[in-house]
């Protein structure tokens, strides 16, 4: 895995349509999660899948939320850190706790 580039991108959802504000790192929607298959290496906008990557599973690793990506295109699957912005909510239904 290369470098992380950072890139201070707002963006769409693909899935949902929320606005998102783009804070150099930000990879996925902050309200459903959804991400997009568009990196080879953190940032680099090298992938030319281009598709949605659904979040299928979260776990807690050194207390922090991690959340599990399959892309819905290419079946490529990834994780990423959980951000302090992301919706509680759809952490919590991805863990499989039930609450």
């Amino acid at each position: 895995m290369g470098n992380f580039v950072k890139r201070t991108e707002n963006f769409v959802c693909e899935n949902c349509k929320t606005e998102n504000i783009g804070g150099g790192y930000t990879d996925h929607c902050f309200k459903c999660l959804y991400s997009k298959h568009v990196d080879i290496n953190p940032g680099d906008r090298n992938c030319k899948c281009q598709g949605l990557m659904k979040p299928v599973f979260v776990d807690i690793h050194n207390g922090k939320y991690r959340i599990y990506y399959e892309c819905e295109k290419c079946g490529y699957k990834h994780r990423v850190i959980a951000s302090k912005n992301d919706n509680f909510e759809e952490i919590v239904k991805l863990t499989g706790c039930g609450y």
